[in-house]
């Protein structure tokens, strides 16, 4: 049992759109997150996922509006829930997660930015 830095783990990394976990709690993982850009548009049938901005602004689109989630804040997207994070104007934004373990990074849709495969720092 250690305490965690996240600014000093986010500093470990560089690759965009790529998880990384840094804790696991019973059945659920802590991860963190560089993003710039659209991702993908997918859901998540059976698990919701809590998103924290630690660094810039996030802009997670639903069919039917877009929320803003700024620096110290979070969000909660549902189970079922079809939504796409986004960032603006060449904004690098630093994220954690907590989702399951059997998460699926995209959920039901296969791209060329799914992971299978989070390292562990």
């Amino acid at each position: 049992m250690h305490s965690i830095n996240i600014k000093d783990k986010h500093a470990l990394f560089t690759k965009q759109w790529h998880p990384h976990r840094i804790a696991t709690v019973d059945n659920m993982q802590v991860i963190l997150a560089k993003i710039k850009g659209e991702f993908v548009w997918h859901s998540h049938d059976d698990e919701d996922e809590l998103f924290q901005v630690i660094k810039g602004t996030l802009y997670m689109q639903f069919r039917d509006r877009t929320e803003v989630v700024k620096e110290g804040e979070l969000i909660v997207v549902p189970k079922g829930v079809e939504h796409n994070p986004t960032t603006k104007n060449d904004e690098v934004v630093h994220l954690l997660l907590f989702e399951k373990l059997d998460t699926a990074h995209t959920g039901n849709v296969e791209h060329e930015r799914t992971q299978t495969e989070y390292p562990q720092i």
